[in-house]
């Protein structure tokens, strides 16, 4: 049966849907007045530089700085004389960057002008400059750049403390070299860590960002920056919905420096800390997971000479409250070396409060060499679903062991398995004992209680870690 309209419940209906569509209209966002305003201050940048080859294409002993190891291999094993290598070839790319100030400095990402030869810097108005780096920082993947050109137009900085998640924004770049590409989404999150660059609180959108658009500024509602463009999460190359921007707080820190000094130099605390889970929690007498556990100290680190230990979980750094292990780094990063601060932990399930000078963060840090588990002295013992053996002076010497530990010659059952213990594992403390033997060890584990998690240390290859062990 067809429904019957009469007169009057087709005006109420066309009055209903005419008064619908332009409230919908009024609650999405309208762009074009803000990307008038500010895209003259987003500018595309060209680099490039050498690879490969010999400046004139002799021959020589050594394979291409870029060709694959298969062809490499090949070309090694030739007769010297017909080892000709190609002539030397250019490499091109392109970026985005943003107006810092009338005078010429331009703001960018370190990794669109790393190793560049030449920068070649657009306006929006298509005037182009050859540009100079005045100095780039890795760890915060930020550059400054300087061109010859006066009275240029600047950009309005906002505050990325202030933003909120969900809250509109609107990036302007060059993903894949089109210039002044307009893309808007929303705040998705605040305050990531991504494994390569913990020391930055990214602000997390979904805002389409490509290859291209990296170095170019990422805007509010009322046109102000809150972020540069940096890193896409993605698995195909392209963009997946997963963009992540440097907070323009960090940027504005970090650029004063690079102007000044043309490097940065951040705090350093001498620890290596990671999350702590639910279990762990649970293990240290936490009633949720926060704050970071410290598991490995730097030897004589500031850290060290203040008397924190591999345990300590930080719950306040310089009176705020680390609410994950992700939050630590940057804070730490942001204050000056030299200046002393009150870190807040949990020890023995007691509150302390540590004051700690720090030093500053060092350019790069030495890798920890754990044992592999394939070598050492015939006495052990099996306990809790793991074969456990001392470690011989000769076989701590040759893998870089301190004093102290035991180790895992093989992972037999549970509840080691579960708690994801590893055969080479190094245990440096459970149940809040520390452990110099494997009769320490069976010491910790007399009369555990059956399913309290406990704490254990582990050392491996990649450092020290913390990990829950439930006893059955």
């Amino acid at each position: 049966m067809q429904p019957t309209w009469t007169p009057k419940a087709l005006t109420v209906a066309l009055g209903l849907a005419m008064a619908f569509t332009p409230l919908q209209a009024r609650e999405l966002p309208d762009f074009t007045g803000l990307i008038e305003k500010n895209a003259p201050v987003v500018v595309n940048i060209s680099t490039s530089r050498k690879v490969g080859g010999s400046p004139s294409g002799e021959s020589g002993p050594n394979a291409p700085d870029d060709m694959p190891d298969f062809f490499r291999r090949f070309f090694e094993q030739m007769p010297e004389g017909q080892q000709q290598r190609p002539p030397q070839q250019r490499r091109h790319s392109t970026g985005s960057g943003m107006i810092y100030s009338s005078d010429g400095y331009i703001v960018t990402n370190h990794h669109v002008v790393d190793g560049a030869d030449e920068i070649i810097v657009k306006l929006s108005d298509k005037r182009e400059f050859v540009a100079e780096k005045v100095g780039s920082d890795p760890r915060s993947d930020l550059a400054l750049l300087k061109i010859d050109a006066d009275d240029l137009p600047t950009a309005t900085l906002g505050n990325s403390e202030e933003l909120k998640v969900g809250q509109w924004v609107l990036a302007i770049g060059s993903p894949f070299g089109f210039e002044h590409s307009v893309t808007a989404g929303i705040v998705s999150a605040k305050g990531r860590s991504l494994p390569s660059e913990n020391y930055i609180p990214f602000i997390q959108t979904d805002v389409a960002i490509n290859p291209g658009n990296s170095g170019g500024p990422l805007f509010d509602m009322d046109g102000r920056v809150v972020g540069i463009n940096a890193q896409i999460y993605t698995r195909t190359g392209g963009f997946m919905g997963l963009s992540f921007a440097i907070p323009i707080d960090m940027v504005s820190e970090v650029i004063a420096q690079i102007k000044k000094d043309g490097r940065v130099v951040r705090g350093w605390l001498g620890v290596y800390i990671q999350e702590v889970t639910r279990d762990l929690a649970e293990s240290f007498g936490l009633d949720r997971p926060k704050g970071a556990i410290i598991a490995e100290i730097t030897e004589d680190g500031p850290a060290d000479e203040a008397g924190l230990e591999a345990g300590d979980i930080v719950l306040e750094f310089n009176g705020k409250e680390v609410e994950s292990s992700s939050a630590l780094p940057p804070m730490v990063g942001q204050v000056k070396p030299g200046e002393t601060v009150k870190v807040e932990i949990l020890r023995g399930g007691e509150r302390k409060t540590i004051k700690v000078t720090l030093g500053q963060l060092p350019d790069d840090g030495a890798p920890m060499a754990v044992p592999s588990g394939d070598e050492g002295p015939s006495e052990e013992e099996e306990i809790l679903g793991m074969r456990l053996e001392e470690i011989s002076e000769e076989v701590r010497k040759k893998r870089n062991l301190g004093e102290g530990g035991i180790q895992v010659k093989e992972v037999t059952g549970d509840p080691a398995r579960s708690a994801g213990i590893q055969k080479g594992d190094v245990i440096q403390m459970f149940a809040g004992e520390r452990i110099e033997s494997l009769e320490d060890f069976k010491e910790a584990a007399e009369d555990l209680e059956s399913g309290q998690p406990q704490p254990i240390l582990v050392q491996r290859r990649q450092g020290s870690r913390w990990l829950a062990l439930t006893p059955e």
